[in-house]
Formats: C-alpha cells, structure tokens, sequence
C-alpha cells in the first residue's frame, strides 16, 4: 500500500493512544438539561473550522465556547470568531476534559479527524466531523466502532444530507420515475493556479501536528498546503468527492464498493503531489457503476453550475447541481427540455446551517444525524481505494467482510 506512508503500526498505537486519552477525559460528561444551550469547541481554526464555528454561534441551541489549534496565528482567529471568554487550548486532549463542553466541531487536516473523533467519543462528546471522516480504512472501521460503542452522536461534514434541495431530490429517486440505474456520471470543475503562499504567522507545533504521519523537518510549504500530499490527504479529489459520493451512495442506497479505479494528470503546480485532474470509477454491487471526474484545471464556472452528478436511469435522466435538479425523460423533440425541474439559486449557504441544526437537535433528542457515521465510512472506504489506485496504477478490490482492499 502506498498511503500513508507513516508505519501502520505507529497509526495503530497513535489511535489507541487517543482513545485512551479521551477515557481519562470521560469524567468531563456533562448532563443536558432540557433548556441548557450546547456548549461547543473547535478542534482545527482554520479557515472552515472558523466558518463552522460562526454556523454554530449563530445557531441558539449551541454555545462557542472553546477553540483549539496548535497554529498560533489561527489559534487567534478562532476565539476571535467564537466570541468574547472564549477558552483556548493547545491540545485536543486537554479541552475534551473541559466540563462546559458537551459536543466538538472536528476541522483539523484529514489525517487527524479519526484520532481526534475517537478520542471525543471516549470522552463523552458528541462530534462534528468534517468530510472525509477519516484518511484510512481501517480509521473508517475503528471511528464507526467508537461512536456506537459509546452512543455518541456524529455528524459527518456532508451537508447535502440536510439540505432541503437534496432532501427533495431523493424523493424523486424513491418516487421511481427515474427507472433503473446502471451509470451515475458525475463531476466537479474549478480552476486551481498556484499554491498557498507559504507564510507562517506565529508558533506551531510542528510535530504535534504530523500526528502518525511520517516525520518530517519542518515545511511551511507542505504546513499551509497540506490538502495536496498524500500523508495528510487526498487532495480535491478526496475533498469534492466525499461529497459527491456521499450523495450517489445516499441516492442510490449504496453502501461500500465493490472495486475502484482512479487515474490522473501530473500536477502542473510546482510542489503539489497530488493530481488536479483525476478520474475515478467505483463498481458497486448493488449492480451500477459511479465515475466522478475531479477538473481543477478547467475554466472558472458560476458556483451555482460547477458541479454535477446524472443519474442515467431507464426511464429518465436526473440531474443534480448545487442548487438545481432536472429530470429529463426520453423525447422525439430537438430541444431537451426537463420534465421536472427544481431551481434555487443562492440559496447553497443554508445547507451547512441545515446540517448543523439537524447535529444539534440530535445531541438533544440522542437519534442519529442525517449523515451517521456509517454513511461517511462508505465513501471514505471508496476515496481511500481511489489514491491506492491513483498511486499504484492497479484496481483495487474491496472485500466487506475482511474490512481490507487489495489489488
């Protein structure tokens, strides 16, 4: 296997370690009462964790009340966002002792949200984890033992789940007007130039950060663009087709695949390892195929129109934007035009502050959120598959029972 590159072993001790770390922390469970506000921390401040933080403040049944990050610069930013008395914390493990805090908002590199999610469970916190829930397939297994073996609420950062758009358009996948399904076609296109510039404001703890991942003198090149190496993530690819996959699977009541293939163009942006340009096909055995083309060298669309997922039915095609659904059934006239058709434009926002309220109401009423923790391990299972393939050139296999891949 060729990700990460850190020992498994290491990764191994490294999540049992946290687990630990989140039972020394249990004692801090705090009882809810029917009228007590939730108090929130955040684990990760930069620039979504900071806008996460501002959806939860702005929610009246959540509390900010702590932020964490071992980057000073955005340790800041995040208590200014979190409001006044904010607590900060350097280390995850000491605000998850933190009695006022009843549930944590996980935006940290992907390389950490297993670790950090699991150590949460074992505290007795309930978690927001952002997409994709976890880098590897073990981490996917051992996160969904965690959550309900503890009987934590987790919300995974998938908000079309929540969004009033999307929870329409799967009732015109249940209504079967669509027919049978054999190929979803799906896409996300965007224009990425040039890196982050490389500049470090303030303190980090560089080796805190690295977590299981190989070590590393420290880089503020590989630091500020982590979401391109392949130890700490999986690039756009992996980030845009958490979401993507997530709604396949949702639509089209998947679980995990049977095989993956995922192929791509060298980086042209000098530093990054990871392909701006990749295409990946996941074979389901529920009987279809997925393919997501992941262009990030393409033309700059209007956000409304830069993504796109068409479920190719026999009866009618459906097709599913950010903000707008058409369904389109079979016509002897030139122009195609749709037979249904949803439109609501600007109105993308809402679907984080859906899918957060769904997360909090949950913490209260102690069900399971719109996207359980099972959900997300099924396309964290798929994307993982996908860098093995990208990497190796080989299709891998998924076998369910042994929870393993191979080629």
């Amino acid at each position: 296997m060729a990700r990460p590159k850190g020992n498994p072993m290491n990764r191994r001790t490294f999540l049992n370690s946290t687990a630990v770390a989140g039972m020394t922390a249990a004692s801090a469970q705090r009882v809810l009462g029917a009228n007590d506000r939730i108090g929130i921390g955040t684990v990760g401040t930069g620039g979504r964790g900071r806008t996460l933080t501002r959806y939860f403040k702005e929610n009246e049944k959540a509390d900010t009340r702590a932020v964490c990050d071992i980057y000073e610069a955005n340790l800041t930013l995040g208590a200014e966002t979190a409001g006044t008395n904010t607590k900060t914390y350097h280390e995850y493990e000491r605000l998850l002792e933190d009695k006022d805090i009843d549930a944590i908002i996980v935006a940290t590199p992907d390389h950490w949200h297993a670790p950090i999610t699991i150590a949460a469970c074992e505290a007795g916190k309930d978690v927001y984890v952002e997409k994709p829930m976890c880098h590897t397939i073990d981490e996917a297994f051992q996160m969904i033992d965690a959550v309900r073996r503890t009987n934590r609420v987790v919300q995974i950062g998938t908000q079309r789940r929540s969004y009033d758009l999307f929870r329409e358009g799967k009732k015109i996948m249940e209504s079967g007007r669509v027919g049978k399904i054999q190929l979803v076609n799906s896409w996300w296109y965007n224009n990425l130039t040039k890196p982050r510039d490389p500049v470090v404001k303030g303190k980090v703890d560089w080796e805190r950060w690295q977590g299981y991942a190989e070590k590393r003198e420290f880089d503020p090149f590989r630091f500020r663009n982590w979401y391109w190496f392949y130890d700490y993530s999986g690039g756009l690819t992996v980030g845009q087709g958490a979401h993507i996959l997530d709604c396949i699977n949702w639509y089209m009541e998947a679980k995990f695949p049977r095989a993956v293939t995922c192929v791509g163009v060298k980086s042209d942006v000098p530093g990054l390892e990871i392909p701006q340009t990749t295409t990946l096909t996941v074979e389901y055995p529920e009987g279809f195929i997925a393919v997501f083309t992941l262009g990030y060298k393409h033309m700059r669309y209007h956000r409304a129109h830069d993504q796109m997922k068409q479920f190719c039915g026999n009866k009618a095609r459906f097709d599913v934007s950010r903000e707008s659904h058409h369904l389109y059934e079979p016509t002897a006239e030139l122009e195609d035009k749709p037979a249904y058709e949803l439109i609501r434009y600007g109105t993308w926002g809402r679907s984080t502050a859906q899918h957060v309220d769904n997360f909090l109401s949950c913490v209260q009423s102690r069900e399971d959120p719109t996207a359980p923790v099972e959900a997300g391990a099924y396309a964290a299972v798929s994307l993982a598959m996908a860098m093995e393939s990208l990497q190796s050139g080989k299709r891998m296999l998924f076998d369910a029972d042994a929870k393993r891949m191979s080629a």
